[in-house]
């Protein structure tokens, strides 16, 4: 096989260029206010109507009349399916649930350019039906394999070519990573940066941005999507080096500073670390069964909607789409709609004055390969009133402001999910709370999971996007 194109090492000149670019604010294409002039320019642009509507109205899907699976006529895209559910390690050993399988990898990449010798990446204000917002900042290329192949018989997908070989650029990131493990039955989707040389057109979709202006970007609402989160997380950095006085501070950014700088400093090496990620996964068992999607008890089905007998969890829905500047103008399709806003949170210690993240070993109903590694909190607060709460939830509920380093809410994939929105956060406790900790939690620091997360199948996306916004924080 070539390798031509292919990035075989992390070499310390890229990771110099990635935390240049993380720190730069001048030498930029697009002045930051010029871009938002530009995002709003964007969806005035362009006309969008999302209406929910009956599944008797959603053209080219059906109910097989055996099994109940909602499906499309081509056999492609996807399907909403029943999943039965037997684990020794949830709060319920055995649950069925509705769940979208979408057997097919899709693409996410970002192009990354050199300007005025700083790294910029090639964003995308890009409009998904789901989005509370309709239109927000994605990456170069964002499309299933059914996409990407045209089976929707529309406009070819821009940059595509960029992103399959034979390679027209360097590949610096590819990874095969995980989707909603709660919802997607072994979702996985390619995340890739590619370097390009050449001068390539820009079109009046898609803007350079540096790295720090993304991170910037990052603590806005609502406005960098879950698929350019997933493909930030796999970018390695250093620590910058021009910063010597703030990496000996006794302060947050001091310590993640040495977190993400030093080899040593850890509590545990990263040896430790994996082992104890192998030892949850051969501990605990997920056997996950297909089944007909009307034979999931504690659910029930209506014109307009499947729903959860207790209005809990989710509900699946049909919307009508109209969308001026995509692929197809207009379609129909279903979609995810989970009840309430979740809570994704990393609780932070120093410790030995190196900033550790508490990292939780999670199963899920759709996980690929029994456990990954979660946000310390992963949950949806609504589906607990009345019933024992997530360990360490109220230590993000109850945390005083000067704790709260992050806290931001993302909207997850609104390609299929329906105004689905999770409010990330990064809370630091004290030195009252305890370094030792139940068997599923374990002390990371930001560059073992820097290092980890360039793999596949380790973090799941939810804590993906959580390490993106802790490297906005230095």
């Amino acid at each position: 096989m070539s390798t031509a194109g292919l990035l075989t090492t992390t070499d310390d000149d890229l990771l110099r260029r990635f935390t240049e670019s993380a720190n730069t604010h001048d030498r930029v294409v697009v002045p930051t206010p010029a871009f938002h002039e530009w995002f709003a320019e964007r969806q005035a642009a362009n006309s969008y109507q999302v209406t929910q509507v009956p599944f008797g109205e959603l053209a080219g899907w059906r109910f097989q009349p055996d099994s109940g699976n909602l499906v499309h006529d081509s056999g492609r895209f996807f399907a909403v399916e029943g999943l039965s559910v037997h684990t020794d390690h949830s709060e319920h050993a055995h649950w069925t649930q509705p769940i979208i399988r979408q057997p097919e990898t899709g693409i996410l990449g970002i192009l990354v350019k050199e300007f005025n010798g700083v790294l910029h990446c090639l964003m995308q204000a890009k409009m998904e039906p789901g989005n509370v917002n309709l239109t927000q900042l994605s990456p170069t290329l964002q499309a299933t394999r059914s996409n990407y192949t045209r089976v929707h018989k529309g406009k070819p997908i821009p940059y595509l070519e960029y992103f399959t070989a034979p390679w027209r650029g360097r590949v610096l990131v590819d990874v095969l990573q995980s989707e909603q493990g709660a919802w997607f039955l072994h979702k996985r989707n390619r995340n890739m940066v590619i370097e390009v040389t050449d001068d390539i057109p820009v079109l009046e979709d898609f803007c350079w941005l540096t790295l720090a202006q993304l991170h910037e970007l990052l603590h806005v609402d609502n406005l960098v999507n879950m698929d350019s989160r997933t493909v930030l997380s796999g970018i390695p950095f250093a620590a910058p080096v021009d910063r010597p006085s703030i990496l000996d501070e006794d302060s947050f950014r001091g310590a993640l500073l040495r977190s993400l700088a030093e080899r040593k400093g850890a509590l545990h090496e990263l040896p430790s670390v994996l082992s104890w990620f192998t030892e949850a996964k051969t501990k605990h068992t997920l056997d996950q069964q297909r089944i007909p999607l009307n034979r999931v008890d504690g659910w029930r089905a209506t014109d307009k909607h499947i729903s959860h007998d207790e209005g809990r969890y989710f509900s699946v829905i049909g919307v009508d789409v109209q969308a001026s500047n995509r692929e197809v103008a207009h379609w129909t399709q279903p979609m995810l709609a989970p009840v309430g806003r979740g809570l994704l949170a990393f609780l932070a210690k120093r410790i030995g004055g190196v900033l550790h993240v508490l990292v939780q070993a999670r199963t899920q109903a759709g996980t690929f390969d029994v456990i990954e590694m979660a946000p310390t909190v992963h949950c949806t607060p609504e589906n607990y009133e009345g019933a024992e709460q997530p360990r360490y939830l109220r230590h993000v509920l109850d945390a005083p402001p000067g704790a709260i380093k992050h806290d931001v809410v993302h909207s997850e994939e609104g390609g299929r999910f329906h105004h689905a929105e999770n409010r990330y956060v990064v809370a630091e406790v004290g030195d009252d709370f305890p370094v030792e900790v139940p068997p599923d939690f374990i002390w990371m620091t930001a560059r073992q999971a820097t290092n980890l997360v360039r793999y596949s199948n380790y973090f799941n996306v939810e804590a993906r996007s959580l390490l993106t916004g802790l490297h906005t924080l230095w």
